[in-house]
């Protein structure tokens, strides 16, 4: 009876740990696909932040300053009074640029307008004015209109890489590239800084060891059915988004 028990005992013990892989599939999936809604909803809730910001607090803004010369019209003679007044105009000034900046970072207009390659160029260039880091950009002409989903996959990747380029890597300098091969498109941010150790680098390539940072960039990739890299490059570390052109996610989203 002993021998028939353990005869039996081991396919039980198989099949609870079939079942058991199969359930760690299903929530890693699971949790995969809930992750990957709270990254679009977060993109939609950043597009409406940015409208809102522009459309309300900029026009609000807009009517204080409209309002501020006509009272410096009306007080001409109150050369104190006047000073004031232009002090205020230029709060207002500042503000409504502060505001304007904030609303094109959190969902720029030539994104939808132009596409991916004239909104990277601009955040490239007002990334280097605001960190003094140099870009080298270059974005190949040859690459057309992508679906929008790709296109803001690519847009909060290289939003993500030049922010982390910026407090980790201690860099002057960077590159930036994009550019199509075969039947994908591919983004690619290089630094010149410290690196990073190779230990850390080995669980930075792991899907389950990553910052939250990087495992947004991941998801946004791994949704279009992309590849997802980062090495040492010696010196500084490289990035690069590949994002296969006819991906289900993709193809879905053009149709």
């Amino acid at each position: 009876m002993g021998t028939l028990a353990r005869h039996q005992s081991k396919p039980t013990m198989r099949q609870s740990h079939s079942q058991l892989e199969l359930l760690v599939l299903e929530r890693t999936a699971a949790l995969q696909t809930l992750s990957q809604r709270l990254l679009r909803v977060q993109d939609e809730e950043r597009r409406r932040v940015a409208r809102d910001l522009h459309d309300s607090t900029g026009q609000t803004l807009t009517a204080l300053k409209i309002s501020v010369a006509l009272l410096r019209q009306r007080l001409e003679n109150d050369e104190r009074t006047r000073k004031e007044l232009s002090d205020i105009a230029l709060l207002a000034d500042q503000a409504l640029q502060e505001i304007r900046t904030t609303s094109y970072l959190l969902h720029p207009p030539l994104l939808d307008e132009a596409g991916f390659a004239s909104a990277a160029r601009w955040y490239v260039e007002g990334f280097a004015q605001r960190s003094g880091v140099k870009v080298r950009a270059d974005f190949s002409p040859e690459v057309e209109r992508l679906p929008d989903v790709i296109e803001t996959a690519l847009f909060r990747v290289l939003q993500e890489s030049l922010t982390n380029v910026h407090r980790h890597s201690g860099t002057s300098e960077v590159d930036v590239r994009f550019w199509r091969a075969a039947q994908a498109v591919i983004l690619e941010v290089r630094d010149y800084g410290r690196g990073v150790p190779k230990e850390l680098l080995r669980r930075l390539g792991s899907a389950r060891s990553s910052g939250v940072g990087l495992a947004g960039m991941r998801e946004r990739v791994n949704e279009l059915k992309g590849d997802f890299e980062i090495a040492s490059a010696d010196p500084g570390t490289r990035l690069r988004a590949i994002v296969p052109l006819f991906s289900q996610a993709a193809s879905a989203q053009a149709g």
